[in-house]
């Protein structure tokens, strides 16, 4: 019998029966059943909004606020619109989640090393603070840090102010006092290398070491007479005010100001900046292709603080400092930093350090020791180790937590409405939604804005793992 004719004697399924066309019929049944009841929804809020005289529109967006914002990172007034206001929100809250992003990651780091380290010091002192941080609420250590830190500061009349520090050759008797400490620490620290395990002279050897070290790090810099409560004689000479205070209005800075030819010296960071880059990838080539390491870092540094200086220079110096004043019973001038930001940076960062440092700490027992073990056996100390044979093999399994702390930092970042800092809940949900009574646009451009946020971080983070993958043998 031919195939045509076998075929044609199979009997046909019923599209019923088919697993294809009811998968299909399920989706679409769903998807209209899921739209219409959104759609009934949205009906039935705009009937009801009509009804009340609540705007359903976004015509309030170009109408004068009527209000101030106490931080803004561009021009804004009371005559400004609330869609000024709403960029202000959304600015300071980014501003904050960059901020709390660089400094959670490099404090989470540290802390999940030295939560492995052999030193039972460091150990300890990092166990104790993750496990502290992460088991107290975030919201009640905002309000610690604002109400029992920030709050009782003095008044602007009795700001504390920083002194002015500048570098000068150290006295004779410093320098003495230093150079023999540091000879000491030298001696005790070899010698300990030659004792045997356990023996007396191998357990007071590191202790003379370290005070040997503590001497001389605090001879040179504050002198010899800072042992008997007098600093002096060092190579740092304290000064009158720097022109940094800190009051309960904020920490008071120095304000740069650029003059004409600003742009030449920004223009040359921006190529230091570059250049540093192009080499840092040349350096890496290198590397790979023959083992021979460049300077990297003293090579970036050079660009990065050398061609800047040279271009300020030859423009004549045209970046200067505003410095705060006192004037009456307030400053006047200066950078002031204010102290709802400063409890909103401290408490994300301080909070979400803690869980980055479990995640970083996982991720390192998570390599096999032998990773370890044959780095060592080929000479390479325990600081190049970990940087460059256990992180980057450990960053597979730190970086998808690593992704949602930031994601929480971002969102916990709402929180700053219980201390006052102008971020976008506070002014968007809270100052506009109240003056306008438009609560459904105000409340879905706010939750359209954190999903944008999280999103663009999920897709960098993402991107960076994809960049930094390893192929598997």
């Amino acid at each position: 019998m031919s195939e045509s004719g076998r075929g044609a004697g199979r009997p046909q399924v019923p599209l019923l029966h088919d697993p294809r066309f009811r998968g299909l019929l399920a989706q679409a049944v769903t998807a209209l059943v899921v739209v219409s009841l959104l759609w009934v929804a949205v009906d039935n809020a705009a009937t009801n909004m009509r009804a009340r005289g609540i705007p359903t529109n976004f015509d309030f967006w170009n109408r004068v606020s009527g209000f101030d914002i106490n931080q803004t990172l561009i021009s804004y007034s009371a005559v400004s619109t609330y869609g000024q206001a709403f960029q202000v929100g959304l600015l300071n809250t980014l501003l904050v989640a960059g901020v709390g992003i660089v400094f959670a990651t490099l404090l989470g780091f540290t802390l999940g090393v030295m939560r492995l380290s052999s030193n039972w010091a460091a150990r300890s002192f990092a166990t104790v603070y993750v496990e502290t941080l992460r088991n107290v609420p975030l919201l009640l250590q905002l309000l610690f840090w604002y109400n029992a830190i920030l709050s009782p500061l003095p008044a602007p009349r009795a700001s504390l102010a920083m002194p002015s520090v500048t570098l000068t050759w150290p006295d004779a008797a410093s320098l003495a006092l230093a150079l023999a400490a540091g000879a000491l620490a030298i001696f005790a620290t070899r010698f300990a290398r030659s004792q045997t395990p356990g023996s007396a002279g191998a357990l007071l050897a590191p202790i003379a070491s370290a005070l040997g070290w503590i001497v001389a790090l605090i001879a040179l810099p504050f002198g010899a007479s800072a042992f008997w409560g007098a600093p002096g004689g060092g190579v740092l000479h304290w000064g009158g005010p720097a022109g940094v205070y800190l009051n309960n209005r904020g920490l008071l800075l120095p304000n740069p100001s650029f003059g004409p030819g600003s742009g030449w010296v920004l223009a040359a960071l921006a190529v230091a900046v570059a250049a540093s880059f192009l080499y840092m990838l040349q350096a890496r080539r290198k590397q790979a292709a023959t083992g021979v390491q460049s300077p990297v870092g003293l090579v970036s540094l050079a660009l990065l603080v050398g061609l800047p200086l040279i271009a300020f220079m030859a423009a004549g110096a045209p970046v200067t400092l505003d410095y705060p004043v006192l004037r009456g019973f307030n400053f006047q001038g200066g950078l002031r930093v204010n102290p709802e930001f400063v409890a909103l940076v401290l408490g994300l960062v301080l909070y979400t350090a803690s869980f980055i440092a479990e995640e970083v700490r996982a991720g390192v027992q998570s390599v096999a020791k032998g990773q370890s073990e044959a780095a060592h056996a080929l000479g390479l100390r325990a600081s190049p180790t970990l940087r460059l044979v256990v992180l980057p093999q450990a960053m597979r399994v730190i970086l998808p937590p690593l992704t949602s702390q930031y994601l929480n930092l971002t969102k916990n970042s709402s929180l700053a409405v219980f201390i006052g800092y102008p971020e976008l809940v506070q002014v968007f949900m809270g100052t506009v939604l109240n003056q306008t009574g438009a609560a459904v646009q105000v409340i879905a451009v706010t939750m359209a804005v954190y999903l944008t946020i999280s999103l663009a971080t999920s897709g960098l983070m993402a991107l960076y793992a994809r960049h930094t993958a390893w192929a598997e043998r």
